[in-house]
């Protein structure tokens, strides 16, 4: 949170609307495949291949992403593509990603144990 911005106040609802965005974000599957459809669209079929996962519950997961207007979803044909249509959701992974990182930093620094590069590397995975 960058300290020289004012805080904006929220009613009971926004706050229940920022409280649903940060549920929807709660399934590692829903960060899997937001991670995923980071370098372009994907359809079911190839984030099915791509997750290992079954397509009951990629395509159950998609819908909780879309309705939040975390990914939005385009027709083509048959099928459909699926985009990141918040791009400032990469942003918050980064943001969480690095803190965590960070916080595994520290402790490996009390424990005694040596972060090297190729660990940091494994981390950002």
């Amino acid at each position: 949170m960058n300290p020289s911005k004012e805080k904006i106040p929220l009613s009971d609802e926004a706050l229940e609307m920022v409280a649903g965005r940060f549920r929807c974000l709660g399934e590692p599957i829903r960060l899997k495949i937001i991670r995923a459809l980071e370098p372009g669209e994907a359809n079911v079929g190839q984030l099915v291949e791509m997750l290992h996962a079954t397509q009951a519950n990629v395509s159950k997961h998609l819908k909780v992403l879309v309705d939040a207007g975390i990914l939005a979803r385009r027709p083509q044909g048959t099928a459909a593509f699926y985009h990141i249509a918040d791009p400032l959701v990469m942003q918050l992974c980064q943001i969480v990603c690095d803190a965590l990182a960070e916080k595994l930093r520290s402790q490996a620094e009390v424990l005694g144990l040596t972060v090297t590069a190729e660990n940091e590397g494994e981390q950002s995975r």
